[in-house]
């Protein structure tokens, strides 16, 4: 929580004391491929390949062709798989852990130069709002990663259940055709325990069970 006000009130600093050109802000459409993982959960594991889609703006920030604050509103993939390599046949398991968010991003973006074809970075927070989550196949030695289920061998309250809302750092880098046509590889870094209830899993990792994202997108931005 603490890394979330520090975040929220240095974004709201630099649009404070920025020079932002309301006035000249551009609006796009985005969409692009996930790869998912999960760190330190439902083990063993293996990515889920989903999407993301939505839509941006464009806020320039300064006199200059060259920097601008870029907040997106997003349909959003995340979550992973899970596959026992080892069981063989009739112990193993092919599961799928899929969490949906309505994700908001907000970017710090800047051009490498003020030229209408060039590479950007980007950088900021994100902030995933869950959706829906989706558990499919889930293990029999393990069927409380359902966050629907109960286990009586575990600990009260030990459950696959997502946390409602996380956050992360989103990390980009990327190349716009004459201001217009962009494609960028993202990785978004989470900071939020995705899986609490698992904390207590007998056997388990007590670690953070946090998200990660790697994306590629594709963005058309409106003259």
């Amino acid at each position: 929580m603490k890394k979330l006000l520090l975040a929220s009130a240095l974004t709201l600093s630099a649009l404070s004391f920025a020079q932002v050109q309301w006035k000249n802000t551009r609006f796009g459409l985005t969409g692009g491929l996930n790869y998912s993982r999960v760190a330190n959960a439902h083990n063993p594991s293996g990515p889920r390949y989903t999407f993301q889609g939505g839509a941006l703006a464009l806020i320039p920030v300064g006199k200059a062709n060259q920097f601008y604050i870029q907040p997106e509103v997003l349909y959003y993939g995340a979550g992973e798989t899970g596959k026992d390599k080892d069981a063989k046949g009739k112990d193993g398991y092919d599961a799928v852990y899929a969490n949906n968010y309505l994700s908001v991003p907000l970017y710090f973006k800047g051009y490498f130069s003020e030229s209408a074809s060039e590479f950007f970075g980007l950088v900021g927070p994100r902030f995933n709002f869950l959706v829906s989550q989706d558990v499919k196949n889930p293990p029999a030695n393990r069927p409380y990663y359902d966050p629907d289920v109960t286990d009586p061998t575990q600990a009260p309250g030990v459950n696959g259940k997502a946390k409602s809302f996380n956050w992360g750092i989103g990390l980009g880098i990327g190349y716009s055709y004459k201001r217009q046509l962009e494609v960028a590889l993202k990785y978004d870094l989470g900071l939020s325990d995705t899986y609490p209830g698992l904390a207590k899993e007998k056997g388990g990792s007590d670690k953070k069970k946090s998200e990660q994202v790697v994306a590629l997108t594709l963005s058309y931005i409106f003259k």
